[in-house]
């Protein structure tokens, strides 16, 4: 039994401002080469991208679960608990197990005159709990970036998914698509096979270069072999290639793009000699949960958390509006990180929306809810800031008709705080 509270776990945890963190897989490799290089006793997927590397992660999860392997799932970041950022067969760490982890790792990570960032502690945590509860296979989420990511100190994984691509963190990664491609393809190494989001073709090029330096083979997903059967707020069922009438809980057109790459990752894995049946690709797909992605949380009015953060997000939020609420007033309840590229992110929203309220996230790089008023009232549309995620929650409920629809969107640390909210009121 750790001695260690989950509150001292936590704030020991988020002590590090990660962010600030200088690039690079010294540190984690020193914490866990002081740990025996836990990492080298597992096998991995590895996923990068932009967009759709949650959901993509989720899905392949759930389907190798299904297909009877145990697996683990590393995500960031959560929505509800911390602890949900790392799952063996869809169960997030517990709480003893968090501390007990912390308890071993925090004297070894002080003792580093380099001492590791908040994203390389929770990576090696995690990674040293894959190993020890002998998981067959981890799914993996790359933090940011990829080549010089924490958990790019995992060997050479079964598949390197790369999944849509566009610019985000660019002061860190580089200001054009090709850049951001250039690190994110980093995770491809020998011995692995690439599996790609059809992208420009400059930027699948470099890909391809990473995929021949590295001999490794690459695979792009093939988005002309979908084929959408039916879809309404339950749900969709679609065809995929040889796959026929698929179900898919996760909504719209963007979420059966990521399906067909998890599809296409799971064709590669068999290749590579992994037992995964048509059923278990079938029950997995429809048992696939990932919250805060266009989920339809209440009826009556209906109320949806999306995650959306940047522009391509939005994009995609803005087509599912369009697709699942036609010509319906929506109310859009929404807080960003004040580095996020919000004026191109609510020009995809804007012409939508009925009303907007805005809240501050509880984060410390949110933009405040009266700055971003007073940047939303370019749009025209009524503007009501709010003092707290609770009290717009109730705006929001009382300003939407019971016929009508509520997004709250704009990023992923305000969902929990909305859906907690909710569940109050």
């Amino acid at each position: 039994m750790s001695t260690v509270t989950l509150e001292d776990a936590l704030s020991y945890i988020h002590k590090v401002d990660w962010r600030g963190s200088i690039p690079g897989l010294s540190r984690i490799d020193t914490l866990l080469g002081m740990l025996g290089h836990p990492e080298r006793a597992v096998k991995y997927i590895h996923i990068t991208g932009t967009n759709g590397k949650g959901s993509t992660c989720a899905m392949l999860a759930a389907i190798l679960r299904q297909a009877g392997y145990k697996t683990g799932l590393y995500t960031s970041p959560y929505i509800f608990r911390f602890n949900e950022r790392m799952q063996i067969n869809g169960m997030p760490i517990s709480d003893d197990a968090l501390c007990a982890l912390v308890e071993e790792l925090q004297p070894l990570a002080d003792s580093m005159a380099d001492h590791p960032t908040e994203f390389e502690l929770v990576t090696a945590m995690a990674l040293t709990w894959f190993a020890r509860e002998r998981c067959d296979i981890v799914v993996c989420e790359v933090g940011m970036g990829g080549e010089f990511d924490a958990t790019n100190v995992i060997p050479s994984p079964e598949a390197a998914v790369l999944t849509n691509i566009g610019l985000d963190h660019t002061a860190v990664l580089g200001d054009t698509v090709e850049q951001i491609a250039a690190t994110k393809s980093g995770i491809i190494k020998p011995g692995c096979h690439a599996v790609l989001y059809p992208c420009a073709p400059s930027v699948q090029e470099v890909v391809a270069a990473r995929c021949r330096a590295a001999g490794a083979p690459l695979t792009v997903v093939d988005f002309g072999a979908i084929q959408s059967v039916s879809d309404s707020l339950d749900g969709q069922v679609f065809h995929f290639g040889a796959y026929r009438s698929l179900h898919l809980p996760l909504l719209g057109a963007h979420q059966l793009r990521n399906a067909a790459v998890a599809l296409t990752a799971v064709d590669t894995l068999r290749r590579r000699g992994w037992h995964v049946g048509d059923d278990a690709v079938r029950r997995g797909l429809a048992s696939v949960t990932w919250p805060g992605r266009f989920q339809v949380v209440r009826r009556r009015p209906t109320v949806i958390l999306d995650g959306g953060h940047n522009p391509q997000c939005m994009e995609s939020l803005a087509a599912a509006i369009r697709e699942y609420l036609p010509g319906q007033p929506v109310t859009v309840l929404t807080g960003v990180l004040a580095d996020k590229d919000y004026g191109k992110m609510y020009d995809q929203l804007a012409p939508l929306a009925a009303r907007f309220i805005t809240v501050t996230p509880p984060n410390p790089r949110a933009l405040d809810a009266g700055e971003l008023a007073a940047f939303l009232r370019r749009y025209g549309k009524p503007v009501t800031a709010c003092g707290s995620v609770a009290d717009g929650v109730r705006q929001m409920l009382a300003d939407t008709p019971k016929d009508g629809a509520a997004v709250c969107c704009g990023s992923l640390y305000l969902l929990g705080d909305v859906a907690q909210a909710l569940e109050k009121l």
